[in-house]
């Protein structure tokens, strides 16, 4: 490694600070990654990490270590950090000393067809907004195995720092993709996919409901639910009992409850 950039003014240093605004990811075409246990995650699952930024005094984590030995090895040139010019590309306290500069994932429905088993369970996210709730929701669709997870009709941009770093770095290996709410309808059913949608209004109880076989669950904003485009004879809509005075859950909460009874169902 050369010697460390110190200034917090550093050109490079500079190029990271502007991957933290979506503009800047777009017209970079990279994404920030930080984190040792989220770097690491991404390198695992086969994302181009090109470049690794750590801090001058070290590693202070065993995931940010591996991360780095990982990441030298296949490649990525790693880049020290003086203290200053650290705590400009870092965010926050959470800071573990390494960060990374990685090509993002392909996000095209049609990349997400190869992979899928063939009776997949999938969750579509409609208008929702903060990059935190979608980290959540892949979260849980890591731990409860859905097969992969669709964002519509202008939601959070995928790649932010924040979605990432609420995944703990799920994002990377939960196949994730990206589309109009009538393109991921259109494909949904082109593939024999059931909708089912979390409505306030529905009629139909979560647990009376069969989220076995092959079956997309389709969640919206909390502010405006799901739009006109979830609707159809062949789309069922399920409801979570609300007992007290809100009359929904946080979406990620929801997605949480209605993947673990699918997971539930299906055994």
């Amino acid at each position: 490694m050369s010697e460390a950039l110190t200034s917090p003014h550093n050109p490079r240093v500079q190029a990271i600070v502007a991957l933290r605004d979506r503009r800047g990811r777009e017209e970079a075409g990279r994404i920030l990654v930080e984190g040792g246990r989220e770097v690491l995650r991404a390198l695992y699952a086969g994302v181009a990490v090109e470049t690794v930024f750590v801090a001058d005094i070290g590693c202070r984590t065993a995931e940010c270590a591996a991360a780095l030995e990982l990441a030298a090895r296949r490649g990525a040139e790693v880049v020290r950090l003086g203290e200053r010019a650290f705590e400009r590309a870092a965010f926050g306290e959470r800071a573990e000393g390494i960060l990374a500069v990685a090509v993002p994932p392909p996000t095209t429905l049609g990349a997400l067809a190869g992979p899928l088993p063939a009776e997949p369970l999938l969750v579509v996210l409609e208008g929702v907004e903060k990059p935190g709730n979608l980290g959540a929701v892949l979260r849980s669709a890591d731990g409860a195995g859905a097969d992969a997870v669709i964002v519509t009709s202008g939601g959070t941009d995928l790649f932010n720092p924040n979605a990432i770093r609420a995944s703990l770095g799920t994002i990377f290996h939960v196949p994730l993709a990206s589309a109009t709410a009538a393109e991921a309808v259109t494909w949904l059913r082109e593939h024999a996919i059931r909708i089912v949608a979390a409505r306030v209004d529905a009629a139909a109880d979560y647990t009376a409901t069969d989220l076995r076989g092959a079956v997309a669950i389709a969640l919206g904003s909390e502010a405006s639910g799901l739009s006109d485009a979830f609707t159809g004879p062949d789309v069922i809509g399920v409801r979570l009992p609300m007992l007290g005075i809100a009359d929904s859950l946080n979406v990620s909460v929801a997605a949480a409850v209605l993947l673990y009874e699918a997971r539930r169902q299906r055994g």
